[in-house]
């Protein structure tokens, strides 16, 4: 599976989706039609993806979406920004105040509404296909294992990229995200 592949898979899971069926179960059943080891291949990607953004602005950008992000929170917005679609994960890695412009975004910021893009059960997608596949989630784990051993690839950073900053500081997040900042943050604070 290369790039386009996996951001086609994502589209088609997205058009697939509907009330009934969410994002993460329309993208689980698509990679359930796969052969195991594509399911393989799109967890790599994913991960890349995922990882790609573990940076301190888009954390920030998350903290002003969510009201606040944990480390495990971190997690399920980097999820939910890939299961928006390779355009506003694109837009997203640029540059995480266009998250601005996002439809849902702006939504929840009008509603005082958080947790907005943060998409924890996009995160499992793959074990999921496995299972369905398998009937077992462990073999997934076993398979990623010695795929990974396999195909080693950049090692998921420790630390976030980037420089640290403190997000409660809003004079530096007006700053760094002054479009989100106009959003979720009041007036002369």
């Amino acid at each position: 599976m290369d790039t386009k592949e996996f951001w086609h898979l994502i589209n088609a899971a997205r058009f697939a989706m509907t009330d009934e069926v969410p994002f993460h179960e329309a993208l689980a059943t698509l990679l359930a039609a796969c052969p195991k080891r594509q399911i393989l291949e799109y967890q790599d990607h994913f991960d890349t993806l995922h990882n790609a953004l573990y940076r301190w602005d888009v954390w920030a950008a998350a903290y002003l979406v969510g009201g606040g992000c944990s480390d495990d929170s971190f997690m399920d917005f980097r999820a939910g920004l890939i299961a928006q679609g390779r355009h506003w994960y694109e837009r997203a890695a640029t540059s995480p105040d266009a998250l601005a412009d996002h439809p849902d975004v702006v939504a929840a910021a009008a509603d005082f509404e958080d947790r907005t893009l943060f998409y924890e059960d996009a995160n499992y997608c793959a074990s999921e296909a496995y299972e369905r596949i398998t009937g077992d989630t462990e073999i997934f784990w076993e398979d990623w294992k010695q795929y990974a051993a396999d195909h080693p690839s950049s090692d998921s950073p420790t630390e976030p990229l980037g420089e640290d900053f403190d997000f409660d500081d809003e004079d530096e997040i007006r700053r760094r995200l002054p479009r989100l900042a106009g959003l979720f943050l009041s007036e002369g604070t």
